[in-house]
């Protein structure tokens, strides 16, 4: 199944995002999660990287094969800060072997003794090597309120439209927490004549443990309503949670009300988190996807 597809298929895409196992003793903690996720048929599960090419990177591309078995079209991430085309070419030739197509193409994050690309400074840089090879097709990442490492967020847009001119099929969003964000970057992507389908990517805050490490890692503001909820439950793990859930699902209902391309989730391993909120979401999934019109003039397939 080629990804771009589904977005011709299907007003909203539903899809959830899972990591690889740290560990060997992890595998099967992930075997079971994999095993319910598939019971939900999402459209697609993206896997994040392990960068530098070791065992990390091993688990990714194995957790791949582990998606794809289980009857789900797998995305896998891939990553180019401090590769050379020399480093990926043997990543792409097991992607080929496994029959990973979808790749998620990502500059990566900047790391403390890695010598920055001479080849790939940026993610544009990674989805033109991928395009070379017609075997691959590429999604990637793009930020509503703005990359934190950015100047601005007129120069962010101008890095996005280079991605999509590069080759891009369609878009997953970071993150983010005010649904007004999302729409306004819509909007001004269309202005910009950026017209690839866009998922928002959407994270249940049901830990505070992930609140500090989310807002520091992805410098996405924190909307006053949450904010109230964050403090009212900080010390009750079990109502954060379910008052995360219900946050997350107000903002993706709200979203498939807006008619957002698709929603992304980003799940941190958790299948009761996907369970719930598909459960939540599920009716208004099937109604958005009822319509045969797909925006862009296409036809929903029967």
């Amino acid at each position: 199944m080629i990804l771009r597809d589904l977005f011709r298929e299907k007003h909203c895409v539903f899809s959830f995002e899972i990591f690889p196992p740290k560990t060997t003793s992890s595998i099967q903690t992930v075997t079971d999660t994999l095993a319910k996720l598939r019971d939900l048929r999402p459209d697609y599960i993206s896997i994040t990287y392990g960068a530098g090419g070791s065992d990390n990177t091993h688990r990714t591309l194995a957790l791949c094969r582990m998606v794809k078995e289980n009857g789900v079209e797998p995305l896998a991430h891939l990553t180019c800060m401090g590769c050379e085309e020399e480093d990926l070419l043997p990543v792409l030739a097991e992607m080929k072997e496994l029959g990973i197509a979808n790749v998620l193409a990502l500059r990566g994050d900047r790391r403390e003794g890695v010598t920055p690309s001479r080849t790939f400074r940026y993610a544009a840089d990674l989805v033109r090597f991928l395009r070379r090879d017609p075997f691959f097709h590429v999604a990637a990442a793009c930020y509503p309120e703005g990359h934190v490492e950015c100047e601005s967020f007129e120069a962010d847009i101008g890095h996005l439209k280079q991605k999509v001119e590069a080759g891009v099929d369609f878009l997953n969003t970071q993150l983010f927490f005010d649904n007004e964000d999302f729409f306004r970057f819509r909007d001004r992507l269309a202005k910009e004549g950026v017209t690839v389908p866009v998922a928002a990517g959407i994270m249940p805050l049901v830990k505070m443990g992930n609140v500090s490490r989310v807002i520091a890692m992805a410098g996405v503001k924190i909307p006053a309503k949450l904010s109230r909820m964050l403090a009212k439950y900080a010390d009750d793990e079990a109502a954060l949670k379910e008052a995360g859930i219900a946050y997350a699902t107000d903002q993706i209902s709200d979203l498939i009300a807006g008619g957002v391309r698709g929603i992304h989730l980003y799940i941190m391993n958790n299948a009761e988190i996907a369970r719930r909120i598909s459960a939540n979401v599920g009716e208004m999934l099937r109604h958005a996807n009822a319509d045969p019109a797909v925006p862009g003039g296409q036809e929903v397939l029967p």
